[in-house]
């Protein structure tokens, strides 16, 4: 069960992916989530993370977002850089995944999610049967009920490593 919880890949940083490494392996679509994996909670895009997704889509990358949050949040993120994106994408569960897939035209085994949570980011990859980088929150300034996430996911962190 705690395998479900246990990232692929960790980095520091969404900016410090080796995402050469990636389309190497074969991965051809990159699923992120938003806050504090692309920009902090609730901040609008920013000249780095449309510099990121535009180099990622120059490579040949498919990109896309699922998302918690509502379709507003979305779409203020992707103004300079549209890419498809489903909100309120009720991770864990698979089935944003599954229809992410079929948009980007991409086998399971050819796509990669990007988050910084494992109960929802972590777990819905898992679920759906893919490669999962955890990254490192961008700010520690987040609402309440994340900030209780992030102490219940310290004891699954060390039971993981």
């Amino acid at each position: 069960m705690l395998d479900k919880f246990r990232p692929d890949i960790k980095v520091d940083s969404t900016y410090n992916i080796d995402f050469d490494a990636l389309f190497s392996e074969g991965i051809r679509g990159i699923i992120f989530d938003i806050d504090n994996t692309l920009v902090p909670h609730d901040a609008p895009c920013t000249d780095e993370s449309d510099a990121l997704l535009r180099r990622l889509l120059d490579k040949g990358f498919k990109l896309f977002i699922i998302s918690n949050n509502e379709k507003e949040r979305c779409e203020i993120f992707i103004p300079n850089v549209k890419i498809d994106y489903i909100s309120k994408g009720g991770k864990p569960k698979k089935d944003s995944y599954l229809k992410a897939f079929d948009i980007m035209g991409l086998e399971r085994s050819q796509v990669a999610a990007v988050g910084d949570q494992l109960f929802t980011d972590c777990l819905g990859a898992k679920n759906a049967g893919i490669k999962f980088i955890k990254v490192g929150i961008i700010s520690k300034k987040e609402p309440p009920h994340i900030k209780l996430k992030r102490i219940l996911e310290k004891p699954i962190e060390l039971l993981t490593k």
